[in-house]
């Protein structure tokens, strides 16, 4: 039986699952949206939520508690300006996981995690033409 057991291992020691998280959520952030195996997505939606509510409710105590379990200084930033202020009358629900197929190498079951009122523009943001510089 599986009493009191919450969560999903992943197939992670508890460190690297740690960092996974860690480092969805600042994508999950950054982006407003990725693409991940269901397992990850259903998992990392209470981490990012909890995340949200610590921004919402605000102050330097929640911000320093965001901080320690997010990582990323510039996705805390916005998380406590832009997306805080976007859910301040949400009372919860502010991801949803939406199935995606299957991947096509090992046919896992994929999902897209988004926020709920996101931002279009945010997917991709990074992913633009790459700057080179001449040697002159």
């Amino acid at each position: 039986m599986r009493h009191r057991i919450a969560h999903r291992k992943l197939s992670r020691t508890s460190s690297h699952r740690i960092a996974l998280l860690r480092n969805m959520s600042a994508s999950l952030i950054k982006h407003e949206q990725i693409k991940t195996t269901i397992a990850k997505a259903k998992e990392l939606r209470p981490y990012i939520e909890k995340l949200v509510t610590l921004a919402k409710n605000g102050g330097l105590s929640n911000r320093r508690l965001a901080n320690a379990r997010l990582g990323d200084d510039v996705q805390l930033i916005k998380l406590f300006d832009v997306l805080a202020a976007r859910y301040a009358d949400r009372q919860g629900g502010y991801t949803r996981v939406v199935k995606a197929g299957f991947r096509r190498s090992d046919a896992t079951a994929m999902a897209i995690i988004e926020f709920v009122d996101r931002d279009v523009d945010a997917k991709g943001q990074d992913s633009g033409p790459v700057e080179t510089f001449d040697d002159e």
